[in-house]
């Protein structure tokens, strides 16, 4: 069986910026969107340092099928919403100790890029085996007995 390369994608996309009350007024942003094959269920979403509070730039890790189910209905529990709002915008909520962000994105810009992801990993087809592998060695060390 041919082995894969590990690729990584990303794709720039602009945001509306809703921070938590006190935090400063909504901004455009552009944030970076990432896939990484490596880990085929995630995705991220990375903030530029002059977007964030803490001046450094920022990622957030959320499921792939977090962000696919959120444009069509509202989905989340914990530190990360989506949901569709109209027919042209969705939106993201990240909730961290430090406070609440809303993002509000071109519906078609995220359609985009998880079309992207699932050209190169399609949904069911993902390596979780690897992934479960992977997360344990960084934990424990490469020389983990299996």
């Amino acid at each position: 069986m041919p082995t894969t390369l590990p690729v990584t994608f990303e794709q720039p996309a602009r945001a509306r910026l809703v921070t938590s009350e006190g935090e400063g007024p909504e901004r455009n942003v552009t944030v970076t969107l990432r896939y990484k094959s490596t880990d085929p269920l995630a995705l991220q979403v990375v903030f530029p340092a002059e977007a964030t509070l803490s001046g450094a730039e920022v990622t957030w890790a959320f499921a792939r099928a977090l962000l696919d189910d959120g444009l069509r209905v509202p989905t989340g529990t914990g530190d990360v919403h989506v949901w569709p709002c109209g027919r042209a915008r969705t939106v993201i909520e990240l909730h961290s100790p430090e406070g609440m962000a809303v993002l509000q994105f071109d519906t078609s810009a995220l359609r985009r890029f998880l079309l992207r992801t699932y050209a190169l990993v399609a949904a069911g087809q993902e390596d979780v085996e690897g992934v479960v592998d992977r997360a344990l060695a960084e934990l424990f060390g490469p020389d983990l007995e299996a």
